[in-house]
């Protein structure tokens, strides 16, 4: 786990200035070890040139010969690399039979000489989470790629005469190079579903690289032109036949088995992030297989009672036999807590203040990597909105008859027998395209149309879609057919786990130097769980994560894989209220000064939610996000004082 970022230039007096400015914006990245690496680009070196740049955080291989920028001496390749490939072993086994000879222990060289071997056909071998940039000597080019479900970031930026990339936002723009005008299409999206939507961010000159994709950058970008398209090498898979629920279980705990296994391997400590609830329960009770003396973890809450699960979790640990530690958080420590997480984050997001309170707390226990059971409720639907996605499916099927016009034309009437804080929702509803994935993108709107239109924005002229998205954000979904598990399934992972939720884990979690791992996100995990239909995942009636609970009984007493679902959560509608209200206040100022938006729609939107409930904590907290966002731009970007 660590820092990557680099530039292509054509002039190599600007690169390796930008590339060390870049460096030092990711020293929480990789605070163990860094290093530089300027490459030619096109023959006879008139092509402009490409510095790599890395910042480490040791996991494996603790020696100097995991250090990065890292050399293949048979070839002349060379490689940064973030993130972790977990059946490195197995590869390297299969290299040494073809005679590839090994200096160092760990999974980099391993990633450099796969790619050395097979080039981007390395992709399609891989398990892991990772963001490289791989230079290939005798081509001169560079291959950028993330990993399945982009788990780890990559950010790019295109200039005039090369390109610019990095793991942070922060350090793209520090390379001074990149212009960082705000997007106003990135920040609707920010709006209407809590965080920025791929390939989106919230500056018009950088973009977040697509997920589960590659691309060959050369010197062509020098001279102005465009590189090779970027290449999908992975897709959700297709849906197989129906199987039973005992054969489903049992494919499922093969697939988690291995892929724990996997990431349990580390040459520093490593802990299980363990709540009160099913998926990290499960999670610990099979590392347990493969690490005897297995430490775990729980933050706990200590200002209101019924969110702190400390006591749940350590009777979960006693069950399992772990090495347990917890630590209890009071509203002091929680709320210095709120300015870090506001300067940490690396883009405006609704989530990763409880990530950061968590990954800080583990930190400081001396351990540098953490499981985690973030995955759990995308694959195998543990969110409210499987069910309700199924739910207005069936009462929507009738409209589905009537053509669109018509159904637009009448929706209001309709709607007004419905409670008024209801009918707009209703209305949109009714007026919806019809397709499946519609419906499921439109379950996750946190701002509804009139919400986004009054803060100033209009969703055409920013080229969005129906359901405030970028075009591009659609390529990665299947088609599920009728299907409602699989069609929510694919939303939850690639929309909210993976514009929100990974990239929040990923900025906290490394702002603390804590490498967080994601085993139910195992690449033969996704395969294997996505690829089971609705029909034995989602049967009718109330049980949710059924095939997991199949699972867990197995493994843990009814107790705990009966207990209702919590997780870690933070009085945040409370605070907005109370001790954080100046905070609050200050972001919303900023929010209604900002001329990408309406400053009315702003106190509009933030006074309609000012009532208690999940929905309007989620929609008050995008728009401090966005508004401390702003004003931290505005500091960073402001010209210094003269003397």
């Amino acid at each position: 786990m660590c820092g990557i970022c680099g530039v292509i230039d054509a002039n190599p007096g600007r690169v390796q200035p930008a590339v060390r400015a870049m460096m030092r914006a990711m020293v929480h990245r990789g605070p163990d070890d860094e290093g530089y690496e300027e490459l030619p680009l096109a023959q006879g070196g008139d092509g402009g040139v490409c510095g790599l740049g890395f910042r480490r955080l040791a996991i494996l291989d603790l020696s100097p010969a995991g250090h990065q920028p890292m050399f293949d001496p048979n070839t002349g390749d060379c490689i940064v690399f973030n993130g972790e490939i977990y059946n490195f072993r197995e590869i390297r086994r299969r290299l040494e039979s073809r005679g590839v000879s090994f200096r160092s222990s760990g999974d980099t060289e391993v990633l450099l000489k796969a790619l050395s071997t097979w080039g981007e056909d390395a992709l399609d071998e891989l398990d892991g989470m990772f963001a490289f940039a791989f230079y290939q000597a005798r081509r001169r080019r560079i291959l950028l790629a993330r990993d399945h479900l982009g788990i780890k970031p990559l950010y790019v930026a295109r200039l005039a005469h090369g390109l610019v990339f990095a793991s942070e936002v922060r350090a793209v723009l520090a390379s001074g190079m990149v212009p960082d005008d705000l997007d106003p299409a990135g920040i609707a999206t920010v709006l209407a579903y809590g965080a920025p939507q791929d390939p989106l961010t919230v500056h018009r000159a950088i973009r977040s690289m697509p997920a589960g994709t590659c691309q060959w950058v050369g010197a062509e970008v020098c001279g102005g032109g465009q590189p090779a398209a970027a290449r999908r090498y992975w897709r959700f898979p297709p849906a197989a036949e129906p199987a039973s629920e005992e054969a489903a279980t049992a494919a499922v705990e093969r697939a988690l088995d291995e892929s724990i296994a996997r990431q349990c391997v580390s040459d520093v400590p490593l802990a299980v992030f363990l709540s009160a609830g099913l998926d990290s329960g499960t999670i610990a009770a099979i590392a347990k297989r493969h690490v005897p003396a297995l430490r775990t973890f729980a933050v706990g809450n200590a200002m209101v009672a019924q969110m702190d699960e400390t006591r749940d979790a350590a009777e979960t640990a006693g069950v399992i036999g772990t090495v347990h530690s917890q630590v209890v958080l009071d509203e002091a420590a929680a709320r210095r807590g709120w300015d870090r997480w506001l300067e940490t984050t690396d883009r405006p997001s609704i989530d990763g203040i409880n990530t950061l309170f968590v990954s800080q707390a583990v930190k400081d226990d001396g351990t540098t990597v953490a499981l985690s059971g973030l995955g759990a409720d995308e694959l195998f639907g543990g969110y409210v909105t499987f069910d309700e996605t199924r739910r207005l499916r069936r009462l929507l099927a009738p409209q589905r008859l009537v053509p669109r016009a018509v159904r637009r034309g009448v929706a209001p009437f309709l709607a007004a027998c419905a409670p008024r804080r209801r009918r707009r929702r209703l209305v949109e509803l009714l007026s919806l395209e019809g397709s499946l994935l519609d419906l499921a993108l439109h379950v996750h709107r946190i701002h509804d149309d009139a919400a986004l239109t009054a803060l100033g924005f209009d969703r055409e002229r920013l080229g969005l879609t129906e359901q405030w998205l970028p075009p591009e954000a659609y390529e990665p979904y299947v088609d599920v057919r009728h299907d409602v598990f699989r069609a929510v399934s694919q939303v939850s992972l690639f929309l909210y786990m993976g514009n929100t939720l990974l990239r929040d884990t990923d900025i906290s979690s490394m702002a603390c130097a804590l490498e967080t791992r994601v085993p139910f996100l195992g690449r033969s995990v996704v395969e294997t769980v996505g690829a089971i239909p609705g029909s034995v995942q989602f049967p009718p009636g109330p049980a949710r994560k059924r095939l997991l609970r199949h699972l867990a009984r197995k493994l843990l007493p009814p107790a705990v894989v009966d207990r209702p679902k919590r997780g870690f959560n933070l009085p945040l509608d409370r605070w907005m209220d109370g001790p954080l209200r100046e905070q609050c206040s200050a972001g919303i100022r900023a929010a209604m000064d900002c001329p990408l938006m309406r400053a009315d729609g702003v106190r509009g939107a933030w006074d309609s939610a000012s009532h208690p409930g999940a929905m309007n904590q989620a929609r008050r907290l995008a728009l401090v996000a966005v508004g401390n966002y702003v004003r931290r731009q505005a500091k960073v970007s402001a010209p210094p004082a003269s003397g």
